[in-house]
């Protein structure tokens, strides 16, 4: 009775067996009734194969209370109770049972280095192989195989080279295992002549053997010798021509992996999986070759292939790329995608940038289940690239609310939002932000604090940040001083930082420059700024670009050495553009050149014929110098043509709302104040030696009207409102979307002088801070 006992207990060891190689979840809880039910003898064997069909099948608890109730326990027990912890990543539970277990051998320190590797913990793995090799238990060629892992996966190569020693004294490197094991860790790690070594000493070469050395040539862009190793190859999988042609897309040779695909598809054995289709779609998107995307399209159709993970947002992206964005987000609503990864879901958004149509982006951005950092992040530096300011501003608050922490990128972008908007309020709570999220040190944050203070006016606290980092050396850092500082009017601040720039052996780009010669331009520096173009060519070996031909040009305009500035667009090696032509001109009108101001202008209209700028810039040149039947002319044809003059603006924020006004404003709710106290003002400054520039009126107008029209230009009407809207004392920070006028920049100097307050005004180029009467620019702008 006792002998059929044991038979049936064998009998469900090797059913309990079965049941696990057809992987039946539901089979275990009927084969445990049955024992139960039959009366067998339930021996440690057999509760250990319950145990072990219990942890496989998703029965973990079960699993455990069978542990807890045995009566006796040999090792397996304990083992496969650990190892089922530790393959769940539970490495805490594993850890606990492991320290109970009275003596634990090398399948128990095995099962927990397997967990600590699977959950990423790989210093963690390795210092329990130290551990086991201290306890006197001797590693096996499973443990190598699993530490080795976590060797590759730090790419810690001193820390493989001294396992490999231990294996060869333990005396298990002839396993292919453990020899694989080797050959990926040196791969991972960089070393291809060690690597070499061990593939050439390997006695049994697994598929797996090659597949590795041909991975890791093709990482390396070792092309040649990855292509002899795959010719060598007699027997090819899958996995090894995938290595081959996602090498060769990563590389940028998305011709030779096509190639490399075509090739592949002559083996009637071998199917593509989502890796091949992955990379063959990137290589189409890479080329722009749409009509073979289409095709590899129709294969995945045709095959019936899963779009839900990485295949169907590789033909999101490759549609996305080659223009096909409608295309991409039918595949998206059809498939119910809504696990788009970062790339898929970037090239779709680059894609509407382009069309200039955001709302389906956000739409998307909306439908995504797992939204992270960098997708939150590339919504918002979406909107951002569009103009959608206030709307990247609102998404922002509410990844502060219900999304992730905000990381340096995103972070950067809010500035550069903040920069676009001049708003200097919204700026200080982004930089706040930055350094609650231990973020401000980073240079990508920085640099862009940097340009949101300047941007904003406040040049002060752009030199305290820029003191915090300067140290690190950067580039873009010190070439954003050195430009916010010429735009502030200190332009020989800027050029002595240049100067220490190249002091400390940080080399200067072609941005650089261009903030170098706008430093010279607004000094009247001429000689020094021609000096410093023949330095970034003769020194630095820096080609000049349209900017810096363009800074020339400007740099002699507004010296008045206008046959200066004709000649270097003569002699320009490519063609001018508009801002080269655009600067000759406001340079001949201010210096009332009214022939060059026509050659200008027309070279302008050429290459830009609705350019509302130039049209007005050469009447009022004929208008400056008494030309009125010229300049009307002018404006006649303005509106044959139907050109609309560019209106000028001015706006103020005052807690956080946006103020507008234009010349004349007769629509801001307040304007009767306003104007009544424009009226005071502007007797008062006259008192203190104000004379209006009636001239700067171009228009054939008696002297009075002239001056009413002065009085109410918009950058006076927004700072009078300021005024009578912020403490005393505080700065006034005004923006103005065109160059201030002579009269303008005249009154507020003055008007600093009788309010006693720093008045900064930002204009089209540059800023202007008045104080105690004086402008920063020295009335050379």
């Amino acid at each position: 009775m006792a002998s059929f006992r044991h038979q049936l207990s064998d009998h469900y060891v090797s059913l309990i067996q079965s049941t696990l190689i057809n992987k039946d979840p539901c089979a275990g809880k009927a084969i445990h009734a049955r024992i139960i039910k039959s009366g067998v003898h339930v021996g440690v064997l057999l509760i250990n194969n319950l145990i072990n069909l219990y942890a496989k099948t998703g029965f973990l608890v079960d699993a455990r209370q069978l542990f807890d109730e045995m009566p006796v326990r040999n090792a397996s027990s304990w083992n496969t109770i650990i190892s089922a912890y530790a393959k769940q990543g539970r490495t805490g539970d594993a850890h606990h049972l492991f320290e109970e277990m009275p003596e634990p051998d090398s399948v128990s320190w095995t099962a927990m280095m397997v967990g600590y590797n699977q959950i990423g913990r790989f210093e963690k793995a390795i210092r329990m192989l130290i551990e086991m090799i201290h306890s006197n238990v001797m590693p096996t060629q499973y443990t190598f195989t699993s530490v080795l892992a976590s060797c590759a996966a730090m790419k810690s190569l001193e820390i493989g080279r001294k396992i490999h020693s231990c294996v060869v004294k333990v005396g298990v490197g002839s396993y292919p295992s453990v020899g694989n094991s080797l050959l990926n860790m040196y791969a991972k790690s960089g070393d291809l002549l060690t690597a070499e070594n061990v593939f050439n000493r390997m006695k049994l070469k697994s598929l797996s053997s090659w597949n590795t050395m041909l991975s890791m040539y093709m990482q390396y862009k070792r092309f040649d010798l990855a292509l002899v190793q795959f010719e060598q190859m007699t027997d090819r999988d899958i996995v090894t021509w995938n290595s081959m042609i996602s090498g060769y897309n990563q590389h940028g040779y998305d011709i030779k992996a096509l190639d490399m695909f075509s090739n592949m598809l002559k083996n009637p054995i071998l199917k593509p999986d989502k890796y091949t289709l992955a990379s063959v779609l990137s290589a189409c998107a890479n080329l722009n070759n749409s009509n073979l995307g289409k095709q590899i399209h129709g294969h995945i159709v045709r095959t019936q292939f899963d779009l839900s993970g990485a295949v169907g947002n590789a033909l999101i992206s490759m549609y996305s790329k080659v223009g096909s964005v409608k295309l991409a987000q039918k595949i998206v609503q059809q498939n119910q995608i809504s696990d788009l990864n970062i790339i898929a879901f970037t090239s779709l958004l680059d894609g509407y940038i382009k069309q200039g149509d955001m709302k389906p982006a956000r739409q998307i951005f909306d439908s995504l289940k797992n939204r992270d950092v960098v997708v939150w992040t590339a919504m918002i530096v979406g909107y951002m690239q569009n103009g959608f300011n206030n709307e990247a501003i609102n998404l922002f608050r509410s990844m502060i609310k219900e999304g992730p922490e905000p990381n340096s990128y995103t972070l950067a972008a809010m500035l550069s939002v903040s920069s676009s908007l001049a708003s200097l309020e919204h700026g200080k709570q982004i930089h706040a932000r930055a350094i609650k999220s231990e973020s401000a040190p980073s240079i990508s944050a920085s640099n862009a604090l940097i340009n949101m203070y300047a941007k904003s006016g406040n040049i002060n606290n752009a030199k305290r940040v820029f003191d915090i980092i300067s140290c690190l050396n950067d580039t873009v850092t010190w070439t954003s001083m050195v430009i916010s500082l010429a735009q502030h009017g200190h332009g020989k601040e800027s050029l002595e930082l240049f100067e220490k720039m190249l002091s400390f052996g940080i080399k200067p780009d072609h941005i650089t420059y261009v903030g170098v010669i706008s430093a010279c331009t607004h000094m009247g520096l001429v000689k020094e700024g021609v000096e410093y173009f023949k330095l970034m060519q003769e020194k630095h070996g820096i080609e000049p670009t349209l900017s810096h031909h363009a800074c020339m040009v400007d740099l002699y305009g507004r010296a008045g050495k206008l046959q200066e500035a004709y000649d270097v667009i003569q002699n320009m090696p490519i063609e001018p553009d508009v801002i080269a032509w655009g600067s000759l001109l406001a340079s001949s009108c201010v210096h009332k050149n009214t022939d060059l101001a026509k050659i200008a202008a027309e070279k302008v209209l050429l290459i830009d014929p609705d350019n509302s700028g130039a049209y007005s810039a050469l009447a009022n040149a004929y208008s400056a110098c008494g030309n009125w039947e010229e300049a009307a002319d002018i404006r006649k044809l303005m509106k044959v043509k139907q050109v609309k003059k560019d209106q000028g603006f001015s706006w103020v924020q005052i807690r956080n709302k946006v103020h507008v006004f234009g010349a004349e404003d007769s629509v801001h709710p307040e304007r009767v104040e306003i104007y009544q106290n424009m009226a005071e003002i502007w007797k008062e400054i006259k008192k203190l030696g104000f004379v209006p520039q009636t001239e700067a009126v171009l228009q054939d107008l008696d002297e009075e009207v002239k001056e009413q029209i002065l009085m109410h230009h918009s950058e006076k009407l927004a700072i009078v409102f300021a005024l009578m809207k912020t403490p005393k004392n505080s700065t006034l920070r005004i923006m103005k979307n065109l160059r201030v006028c002579k009269d303008c920049h005249s009154a507020i100097k003055f008007i600093s002088q009788l309010v006693g307050r720093e008045i900064i005004v930002r204009d089209a180029t540059r800023f202007h801070h008045f104080k105690n009467g004086a402008c920063s620019c020295h009335d050379y702008w």
